[in-house]
């Protein structure tokens, strides 16, 4: 079943539609959560959640942009809502804006997604949110500031504290994994 079948088999009720598409996008949607959230039962709370307002809402999806990013954009709403709930944000994000100098990601090339997963679930919950929203989910920094209730200073601010941190952890994991390899620095490339 393509997608454009699959969703209009969801809007006419179709219970065998509905558990196909939560089977295609279950896992992909529980890795979003994951990244807001430190707990995996609230990440799959957050999911589960998240799919009963796609359900809901299936018949607001217009076929503009992905069906996929549709999902996603949810899920995110989701788990900053289950965050919120967890761990109030205005209790972790740093309101003092500060000149954290940018620095290149040298992360060796080899590190491991989930090890990536794992320094960012230890961040700090308003650095975590706000480089997940902004270096993964793509949003600017005036949407973020919406969508959290701060200045888009202070996104920047916890942007660059985050990078600065995940630097300094990515440095100490491979200089334990690689205690005698050479020092010269590999540059990651992405959206940091």
């Amino acid at each position: 079943m393509n997608e454009v079948e699959l969703i209009s088999a969801c809007r006419q009720g179709s219970v065998r539609a509905q558990k196909l598409l939560y089977e295609r996008f279950a896992g992909l949607m529980l890795t979003v959560c994951l990244r807001y959230l430190r707990q995996r039962a609230d990440a799959e709370e957050a999911m589960l959640t998240g799919f009963v307002k796609v359900f809901r809402a299936l018949e607001q999806y217009r076929h503009e942009g992905s069906f996929e990013g549709w999902i996603r954009r949810i899920m995110v709403n989701e788990a900053l809502g289950q965050l919120r709930r967890k761990e109030p944000l205005h209790l972790a994000i740093d309101d003092m804006v500060t000149d954290v100098p940018s620095t290149q990601a040298t992360a060796e090339s080899d590190m491991a997604a989930a090890d990536l997963m794992q320094l960012l679930s230890e961040l700090p919950a308003g650095y975590r949110t706000v480089f997940n929203l902004y270096a993964i989910e793509g949003y600017t920094h005036p949407e973020i500031a919406e969508m959290l209730g701060i200045s888009e200073g202070t996104s920047k601010s916890q942007l660059s504290k985050a990078r600065a941190m995940l630097q300094r952890r990515l440095e100490a994991a491979s200089a334990s994994a690689h205690p005698t390899t050479s020092t010269t620095p590999h540059h990651a490339t992405g959206r940091y």
